[in-house]
């Protein structure tokens, strides 16, 4: 394959927009934080390779290179998404890109190649992600007896220190001490290492999953409420006190799960997470489950272990790693020194592990209420579902109605596989949408609204995500996360969605999806990008990758009639002098009981109470004619005997002389059938008589 000089590509690809907003006259050091700084290691942050000799090629259950490879921490500096809104969010506020790669690649920053802020300094190095030297040299920000001796010397080092973990103001290890959770014992001879209790803590995934916006800061009280509002700081200054609480919350996954059951204690999932833990609590313990055996090749006689994290690190990604692999090989985003390197396959498996993450995520419970079909989405997640970068990421639930043949009568959240369309007026999506208020809106010149902008957004104006276990509304308010657009009480984890059940509807075939990027995102990346080839690029890889196409994460049916009991018409009008079969099938159970076709003018509603039986018809003069002419007239076999395998046909016509006044009207009918003491109506139909 030809080899592309990147520059080349960016520039050919770059098609400016019609971008017109004014962008924000910040600096870098509106997005300083504290935490370690470039010059502050003494021993630099390694590349992957050179863990691969001990930790990879042996096991790849097991094994921590592989399935880490595959992932998006190992591809956070690699995925084109992430370039993409880079480019964009350096046009919105200058040098916000700092903050951005700081995240992405923290070894890049304390390198010192976080500028220029469009990553056009990192190195192949920078290019590993989040790699295992970077998490494995994090240190614990909170003193803590059971952490290393050295730690309080180091943080007591650093020019200004994290209070606690947030928006990647990490601490690192000057020094290569490799942490982790286990003592690996005396004799251990082949790195300098340091037993760590902070890598099995949720606070170390909060470095960077716990995101908020340092230019600007939190006008309210001392506690934050709903109509607190946010204001951008005073240009080329650091954030004045760097808490998170002060700042504009972009994402928030580590305090839905501080919030939650799980942080509050083990949770028993049944073992639908954790692996060999049968009870789970940290992030750890769902994205990293334990399993038996040794993290290291054999000729090293490891440790056997059934606690032994697996490194999956899986989350809801369903596209990108499967475009780092195409990247690598057309090599349109970054030069061949700076690819991941691994095969398509490593790729894909991270993807069905994310995918089976997804399918686990969600429990789905189907009801009938009244007249409607009641949809319940359980959330088995300790966070919001779905939680994290809130642009273009969702779920939601399509409903397709089915007669007796399987026929779709009726469809709500219809997804379009070829172009990537959602119809999202008629059903419930779930998702976070942030923008700028009035006051970015006047300052920048884009409309005070829902956006994907996200570097000059600063008001939440929707998060109908389903809480986790656990939720409080005063909590969730107190720390920023409230929902928005929708209401769900204290301790509620679920929610419920009501759609109408049509009248010939047999059955209902509920779907719950996710999909990672949608369609108007991807092609926001593309369209608004004014600086370079990255947004196109990003597009293109989604569109080759599928259009991150949907992930079915729970499906289920439920009958609308009683089991083994259909009634059912052909759904379209009847017109004068033809005739409507009515198709009666009661299951071989029935075989031989006698059956009779009722039916109303006026409706199902209210129904009628008679002779012990709730029938679904409201009585009038057409159900009169119906029980005593069941035989001729308008019905032909009204009445009679099902067959050998339970079913009988009847008809229902109209004359052609019959008087105009029919014309609209609405004739329903149901099957009445069985024994004596067992007698089954069914749900009844309608058809619209027309000239």
């Amino acid at each position: 394959m030809q080899r592309r000089s990147v520059l080349v590509i960016a520039l050919a690809l770059s098609v400016p927009s019609a971008f017109s907003s004014a962008q924000v006259g910040t600096t870098a050091t509106d997005f300083d934080q504290p935490g370690s700084q470039p010059g502050d290691l003494v021993d630099p942050i390694q590349h992957s390779l050179s863990c691969a000799a001990c930790h990879a090629g042996f096991d790849e259950v097991t094994e921590p290179y592989e399935r880490w490879s595959g992932n998006m921490m190992a591809n956070s500096t690699r995925d084109p998404v992430f370039h993409a809104a880079l480019a964009i969010a350096n046009q919105d506020m200058t040098d916000i890109g700092t903050w951005c790669i700081r995240c992405h690649t923290p070894q890049g920053f304390v390198n010192g190649n976080a500028l220029p802020a469009d990553g056009s300094s990192l190195t192949a190095d920078d290019y590993d992600g989040i790699n295992c030297h970077t998490c494995h040299r994090f240190v614990d920000p909170i003193a803590d007896a059971a952490n290393p001796a050295v730690d309080p010397g180091i943080i007591a080092a650093l020019a200004s220190a994290p209070t606690t973990p947030h928006n990647a103001q990490i601490i690192f290890d000057p020094f290569d001490r490799r942490r982790g959770p286990f003592d690996l014992g005396p004799s251990f001879f082949l790195h300098d290492w340091l037993e760590s209790p902070f890598h099995q803590e949720s606070l170390l995934c909060a470095s960077c999953h716990e995101v908020s916006n340092p230019a600007y800061t939190r006008n309210g009280g001392p506690v934050p409420a709903a109509t607190d509002t946010y204001d951008l700081n005073t240009a080329n200054a650091e954030h004045p006190t760097h808490d998170k609480l002060d700042e504009f919350p972009e994402q928030r996954t580590y305090t839905e799960w501080a919030l939650s059951d799980f942080g509050a204690g083990p949770v028993d999932m049944g073992g639908l997470f954790g692996g060999n833990l049968q009870l789970v609590s940290s992030c750890q313990d769902c994205h990293m489950p334990d399993v038996t055996g040794g993290a290291c090749a054999p000729p090293f006689s490891p440790t056997i272990r059934t606690d032994l994290p697996q490194h999956n690190m899986h989350g809801a990604n369903s596209w990108v790693p499967r475009a780092i692999y195409s990247l690598d090989q057309s090599l349109a985003l970054y030069p061949a020194s700076h690819v991941n390197g691994q095969p398509l396959s490593v790729f894909e498996a991270a993807i069905d592990r994310n995918i089976s993450m997804l399918e686990r995520a969600a429990q789905l419970q189907l009801s009938i209420v009244g007249s409607d079909l009641n949809v319940r989405i359980v959330n088995r997640t300790g966070h919001k579902l779905p939680t994290g970068y809130p642009e273009g990421r969702r779920i939601w639930i399509n409903v397709q109605f089915q007669d007796i043949q399987g026929h779709l009568i009726k469809e709500y959240g219809a997804y379009d596989m070829g172009t990537a369309d959602l119809t999202t007026i008629d059903t419930k999506v779930y998702e976070a949408k942030i923008g700028p208020d009035a006051n970015m809106a006047a300052l920048t010149g884009e409309p005070a609204a829902a956006s994907f902008h996200f570097a000059i957004s600063n008001k939440l104006y929707l998060d109908n995500r389903i809480p986790p276990r656990g939720f409080a509304n005063a909590a969730f308010e107190a720390n920023q996360i409230q929902p928005v657009g929708a209401t769900y009480a204290d301790g509620q984890y679920w929610d419920d969605t009501l759609f109408p059940i049509p009248n010939q509807a047999e059955k209902a075939l509920v779907r719950i999806y996710h999909q990672t990027s949608s369609k108007e995102y991807m092609e926001f990346l593309r369209d608004e990008n004014s600086t370079n080839g990255a947004g196109l690029i990003a597009y293109n890889e989604w569109v080759a990758a599928g259009r991150s196409a949907p992930i079915l994460m729970q499906q289920d049916v439920i009958p609308l009639v009683d089991p083994g009991v259909r009634g059912a018409l052909t759904f379209s009008p009847l017109g004068f002098g033809q005739v409507q079969a009515l198709t009666m099938d009661g299951g071989t159970d029935s075989a031989g009981a006698p059956y009779l076709v009722i039916g109303s003018t006026s409706g199902t509603s209210p129904g009628t109470h008679v002779a012990g039986f709730d029938l679904p018809l409201n009585f009038d003069g057409y159900t009169r004619l119906t029980l005593s002419r069941a035989t001729d007239g308008l019905l032909e076999n009204g009445s009679g005997l099902l067959d050998a395998e339970g079913r009988a046909q009847a008809s229902f016509g109209v004359p052609l002389d019959a008087p105009l006044s029919l014309i609209g009207t609405e004739v329903t009918h149901a099957f009445l059938f069985g024994k004596p003491g067992q007698l089954t109506f069914t749900k009844p139909v309608t058809v619209v008589l027309e000239p």
